[in-house]
Formats: structure tokens, sequence, C-alpha cells
């Protein structure tokens, strides 16, 4: 069990990739912290881990505000006494051509997908510190490098999450603390389907994916 007694935070672990690497991690003996923004898959996935015989807790947190970061990062300590890992994944998507997009499209993806993966790792950050070690993993994406003209604001954060992963990575390696980014391709979420809603959509997903098929949130867990 590799994350035997380790303590394991995940924001957007409410499904898709979230919830595989939430239950993956409990099933490699971590004590996992599922925070989500909704409350009811959220807490089905804690009480799923915990009937399988493993350690875990909801806690609520909308990643767009930096307050309920430093809270999740808080809750986390006084449960479990440190972070060992933190898991930025939380994530919307607006799937619009680019001419369509509203200010409060780009806003709300902006404020979520970029700034949150900011806010979540600063509060992990400054435990890690105290502690003297910790290991933070962003979800980026394949389209940090590759655009979508239907996923403009999507694109533009997973961009800013490399660069931002690199920025961290280098910032915190002298206080022992491991930052990398996984940049998934098209994954068999309700995410990932919405970007295959009819067969040309499919067609297009597929044409780049050498496997010939999405991938599954196990795999990237």
């Amino acid at each position: 069990m590799r994350l035997k007694d380790k303590v394991c935070v995940i924001t957007g672990a409410a499904q898709g990739i979230g919830e595989a690497c939430a239950m993956r991690f409990a099933r490699e003996g971590a004590k996992v912290v599922i925070s989500d923004v909704q409350d009811g898959k959220g807490e089905s996935v804690a009480g799923a881990i915990r009937k399988d015989g493993g350690e875990a807790m909801y806690f609520a947190c909308d990643v767009s505000k930096k307050s309920d970061c430093d809270d999740l990062i808080a809750a986390t300590v006084e449960a479990y006494g440190q972070v060992d890992v933190h898991l930025s994944n939380a994530a919307v998507l607006v799937a619009k051509d680019f001419l369509d997009l509203t200010e409060e499209d780009w806003t709300k993806t902006l404020d979520v997908n970029l700034t949150g993966f900011f806010y979540a790792g600063q509060s992990a950050a400054k435990q890690m510190v105290r502690q003297g070690f910790g290991t933070i993993i962003n979800m980026s994406s394949v389209n940090a490098v590759m655009a979508i003209p239907t996923a403009t604001p999507y694109t533009v954060c997973k961009g800013g999450v490399l660069q931002l992963t690199k920025s961290m990575a280098l910032s915190l390696a002298p206080h022992g603390i491991r930052v990398n980014a996984v940049g998934p391709g098209t994954i068999a979420t309700e995410m990932g389907k919405s970007m295959m809603a009819n067969d040309a959509a499919r067609k297009r997903v597929l044409s780049r994916t050498p496997l010939g098929r999405p991938g599954e949130p196990d795999e990237i867990a």
C-alpha cells in the first residue's frame, strides 16, 4: 500500500477523475479528504471509501474562494494532523464557439480552473512548508498545448495550470515539496462525454487519440 497513512486532499472529487483518484488513493492506504461543491455526491464518495474499509471525510469547498481553500486545509489538519498530498482537480467546462462566449463564461471558468488552482495550491503549500514536506499535483490536460475551438476558456486555463505548476515546483522545491502536473487526453467522464456529444465531435476527438478510444478515469488515477 504505497500511500499507507498518507493524508491526501482532492478537490473536485465528487465525480470523474477526482472520484477515481480518491478511490485509488484510499485503496493504497491513504486517508482521503474529498472536497467539492456537490455535497451529496461528495458525501457518497467518502461513504463508499469508508464502506470499503478505508478512511475518508467530505469537506465542502468552492476553490474559487480563497477562504474555502484555507478552511479545507485547516479542517484536514484538524482531522488528520497534516497534508501529505494535495491534488487540485476541480474544473468546469463551457463548450461554446469563441464568438458566443460571454463575460460570465470566461470569468467563471478562470475563477475555478486557474485561480482555484492557485488558491488551493497555495493553501496546501503553506501547510506543507510548516511540515517540511509534501506533494502537490495539478490536473492539467493535453489542452495545455493543444487548443479546442469550442472550449477557449478551458484551454487557456489548462495552459495556465501548466505554467503555474512549473513556477510552484521551482518555488517550493527548497522546502522539500514536489509539484507536478498530469495532462490527460479525453477521458470518459461527464465532462469528456460532453465533448463527444455527436458523431462528428466524437470522430474529431478520437482522430487525435492514438488508442482510438477515450481514457478511463481509473487509468488517470
